[in-house]
């Protein structure tokens, strides 16, 4: 029942912490509390069938220290707490999250006020990537927690958030599955903002399947894993046109992790999906864009300054260099480069010409060891660059996506391949993504558990 598996994933938590480091708040005393309360929902439950519990009941989750949530701290990252309103009661995600039936267990570690792709987190600590034992790799960000408390067991589902890939970036470095949801589909309201342009929420799973019956038991228009889930598996490989499309993304990604990714993509063929190659000029001019135009550093700056001035001056310098020179949001530049991305996702249809989804990579490089980049600001912006290569284009041109585990690098780390969709074309995504996984196998399945899990 709900104690017995909230009990063990605070025992894995216990075992495991002093390793991973994936919170940055633990409450095992409140999680079994909620965990009491739903086994009394499912014995009487039990003893009346004409009553079902909640989807989640009992489902253990851990929630990015961005996300307001009732009884836990919100520090975003920083070093100090914030102000309790509004990120003391429980952000709409969270809040739906709990209506399903779900025990929090504690905040994730992020990267300061989640503005970054690696996970590095000088001020609180940086979770460690457990698929190695030998060296201490990032984990990925901004969820940089997110990833790592499923492998460590004591969370079912991660809540995360997706501003340029951080939900699909942690996800695809520990080898989880990430959904990036389409921009507005779920509200982020009591969530520290990072970006209003480009801010999404969302979850990170051990498998497919757990992302959508996560999907169905939170979405408001769905409310009924079961029904979604009967619907998505109904997706066959056979109907499935996927699109490779040609740009530099898939130009830049690491021989060993293209040589995986293309491996799964033929076996994929040969079950029966449908592959082709297209023009992918537009991903690349929305990755430029991504980078360079400074909306997100313009409206975190914005925040910042509105609501917690006294904090700037006491960033990070990984995180406070790189805001430095942000536009006003009133001011043309920041005008401008939202005409541009309005115009380039207007565009974005034109990627699906007669593909269902098109693929890129999850990450483009092996993660590199913490120390790495801790010890130098130009290296840890050079690999903050590259894990947002990938996925940012995503954000850019509002469309959704989902990172799922194909296989190891020469590393033995794992490697994501990222299946993208229209906007809101979250279901079919997902549908899809199933059939994958029902072919390809789970993340246990395919690359084994991580050297640092029980």
């Amino acid at each position: 029942m709900a104690v017995d598996l909230v009990s063990a994933a605070v025992a894995n938590h216990n075992a495991m912490d002093a390793q991973l480091n994936a919170y940055r708040t633990f409450d095992a005393t409140t999680a079994i509390e909620q965990a009491k309360a739903a086994d009394g929902i499912l014995d009487h439950a039990f003893c009346h069938p004409d009553i079902t519990p909640s989807p989640l009941c009992g489902i253990p989750i851990s929630v990015k220290d961005i996300y307001g949530t009732n009884g836990l701290p919100t520090f975003a990252g920083s070093t100090r707490q914030l102000p309790p309103e509004p990120w003391s009661r429980d952000a709409w995600l969270v809040a739906r999250a709990r209506e399903a039936g779900a025990v929090v267990m504690g905040k994730t570690h992020t990267v300061e006020f989640a503005y970054g792709g690696v996970g590095l987190n000088p001020n609180s600590g940086t979770p460690r990537n457990p698929w190695d034992s030998g060296s201490e790799r990032i984990p990925g960000g901004s969820s940089a927690g997110a990833g790592v408390s499923l492998w460590e067991g004591s969370a079912l589902v991660a809540l995360g958030s997706d501003t340029g890939g951080s939900i699909r970036i942690p996800a695809s470095l520990t080898g989880a599955v990430g959904h990036k949801t389409t921009k507005g589909r779920w509200s982020t309201k009591g969530v520290v903002q990072l970006s209003n342009t480009f801010d999404t929420v969302g979850a990170l799973t051990r498998t497919v399947e757990d992302s959508a019956w996560f999907f169905g038991a939170v979405d408001p228009f769905w409310g009924n894993p079961c029904a979604l889930v009967e619907k998505l598996t109904r997706t066959s490989l056979d109907e499935v046109r996927i699109g490779i499309p040609e740009c530099s993304i898939w130009e830049a990604c690491q021989d060993d992790l293209r040589n995986v990714l293309e491996a799964a993509l033929t076996e994929l063929e040969e079950a029966g999906a449908q592959v082709r190659r297209d023009p992918g000029y537009l991903l690349d001019e929305a990755v430029d864009l991504y980078l360079n135009c400074g909306i997100g550093k313009a409206e975190l700056s914005a925040l910042l300054h509105t609501h917690l001035p006294e904090w700037i001056e006491g960033l990070h310098p990984i995180v406070g260099t790189r805001l430095e020179g942000a536009h006003p949001l009133d001011g043309p530049e920041h005008h401008e480069a939202l005409l541009k991305q309005r115009s380039l996702s207007a565009q974005a249809s034109e990627l699906f010409t007669g593909t269902d989804v098109l693929v890129l990579p999850g990450h483009l490089i092996t993660p590199p060891p913490i120390k790495e980049v801790s010890s130098d600001l130009e290296r840890y912006s050079h690999i903050n660059y590259t894990t947002l290569r990938a996925t940012c284009a995503v954000n850019l041109l509002d469309l959704c996506a989902i990172c799922v585990p194909v296989g190891l690098d020469s590393k033995g780390m794992p490697v994501g391949l990222q299946l993208i969709a229209r906007g809101g074309d979250d279901e079919r995504l997902l549908g899809i993504a199933l059939a994958l996984e029902r072919t390809l196998g789970t993340a246990e399945a395919r690359l084994g558990s991580p050297p640092l899990s029980l």
